[in-house]
């Protein structure tokens, strides 16, 4: 499985300061609320927000938020249009940016990306000027803390029988790689497989990665910070290798 290499806003703060933890929580809800907006508040019909509230529960979102949100996608609550949005660039070293948001106004946020992108020496991109380099993928990551009872041979075994599209061993558990419309199939054939799953999400993969000079690497990383410190900005993704 080819590397990617990809900054969350969620997984880089986990466990940082009460100060960041209100935009963390601001961001989840409304990744839910955006995603119960898009294929409705149920999330047994709708895997996109189960996999927000999955997440969400991940850093102890708590549950009166998260249905404040989901009341809020479904129009129960008022609040603003939030609708999802990619947006794509080209970073230190002409790496590849694909970047996730969560936003109620688009023109806003894109001037404000087009401007952060622009500090770093990159160039702001048009719709599919990056994404091409990269595959749409399923992505579910396995401990093997949670697995305890399990042997990595009775997982990889698993993971085969679950039908996933590739996967590798890390030195914490596997990173299985679907397709994007058999995720949830996959998931919940490791689970009745009595495989714990951890975190779930839908990626940008890609296809290529290159490396950077030291110094571009650096403002790199200084870019995807500071991108990710945006209220819109849910998750970055690059074809860097560092």
């Amino acid at each position: 499985m080819s590397g990617h290499s990809k900054w969350s806003q969620i997984k880089r703060q986990k466990g940082t300061a009460d100060a960041k933890r209100s935009t963390l929580f601001t961001k989840l809800g409304n990744t839910i609320t955006a995603a119960a907006r898009e294929g409705g508040v149920n999330p047994e019909h709708n895997f996109k927000l189960r996999l927000a509230i999955e997440r969400a529960k991940t850093i102890n979102l708590p549950n009166d938020n998260i249905e404040r949100a989901i009341k809020r996608g479904g129009g129960e609550v008022e609040g603003e249009i939030l609708s999802s949005v990619v947006y794509e660039g080209f970073g230190p070293g002409g790496v590849a940016l694909v970047i996730e948001a969560i936003t109620d106004n688009k023109n806003r946020t894109s001037s404000e990306i087009r401007s952060i992108i622009t500090k770093y020496g990159g160039t702001f991109g048009s719709p599919k000027s990056v994404i091409w380099q990269f595959n749409h993928r399923g992505e579910i990551i396995l401990d093997f803390t949670d697995n305890a009872g399990l042997t990595p041979e009775d997982l990889e075994a698993k993971i085969i029988e679950s039908g996933a599209d590739d996967f590798k061993q890390t030195p914490t558990g596997f990173e299985i790689l679907t397709l994007p419309d058999q995720l949830k199939a996959v998931q919940e054939k490791l689970v009745a497989l009595g495989v714990v799953c951890g975190d779930s999400s839908l990626i940008y993969q890609p296809q290529n990665t290159i490396a950077l000079k030291p110094a571009d690497q650096k403002k790199l990383e200084d870019l995807i910070a500071e991108l990710e410190d945006n209220q819109s900005v849910d998750t970055v993704y690059t074809n860097s290798n560092p």
